[in-house]
């Protein structure tokens, strides 16, 4: 699916590709049901058109609500990066299951119920990594005391570990590196730290907690990607 690109004040992103999505084993409708007065297909057209799996229904429906659906999700997010990525999954939830819609609410009703769902189980997801991240912290942040009463086995899996970190600190952008730097190693407040790399305080936090799940995942790949 294509990535979303929410910043933009007067486009949505691209719709999904009805090809990525299951074809309704419903018959199709002898017709298609006739556009709103003014000449924009009603939510009823579009929908009989997903339904036979018509690309510029579907691309209608992603335009028509994208930015109801984004603003919806920015309210308890309050993130750019996670929304467009619930963005993506309610979309996605929306098209696969668009036989589901029964037509009992309005369809933006519909919609909304999804991107609570998706909302609420991004949180979750969020706050079970934050936990495992916590307890792998102290095995990243080891004393210098400890590290001299390793075995030969221990040093060898810390030198690999440092290796996987470097490798994972290497992918990210520079400032997000000297952001990780400055946090975990110098100890700086968020506020210097977006003042030295020209950042708002935001970007900031979501980028450590991002580069924190790579350092984590790099240590202990199974750590991140559980759950």
């Amino acid at each position: 699916m294509p990535r979303v690109r929410p910043h933009s004040k007067t486009a949505s992103a691209a719709a999904p590709s009805p090809a990525r999505y299951p074809v309704s084993s419903r018959p199709a409708p002898p017709a298609h049901p006739a556009p709103a007065g003014d000449g924009t297909p009603s939510d009823e057209a579009l929908l009989a058109g997903i339904r036979r799996a018509d690309e510029a229904d579907f691309r209608q429906l992603y335009d028509r609500y994208f930015q109801r659906v984004y603003s919806f999700a920015y309210l308890r997010l309050r993130n750019h990066s996670d929304t467009e990525e619930v963005v993506q999954e309610t979309f996605t939830a929306v098209f696969r299951s668009i036989d589901a819609f029964r037509g009992q609410s309005s369809l933006l009703s519909w919609i909304f119920g999804i991107t609570k769902n998706t909302v609420n189980n991004h949180l979750r997801r969020e706050r079970a990594h934050e936990l495992r991240i916590e307890r792998a912290e102290p095995e990243l942040l080891r004393s210098s005391s400890s590290l001299a009463s390793c075995t030969p086995e221990e040093h060898l899996n810390l030198q690999r570990s440092a290796s996987a970190i470097r490798d994972r600190l290497d992918s990210v952008a520079d400032w997000q590196a000297e952001a990780f730097v400055l946090r975990h190693l110098e100890d700086l407040p968020i506020g210097e730290i977006a003042r030295r790399t020209s950042r708002s305080d935001n970007a900031v936090r979501s980028s450590l907690y991002r580069v924190k799940r790579l350092v984590v995942d790099a240590v202990d790949p199974g750590t991140v990607t559980a759950g």
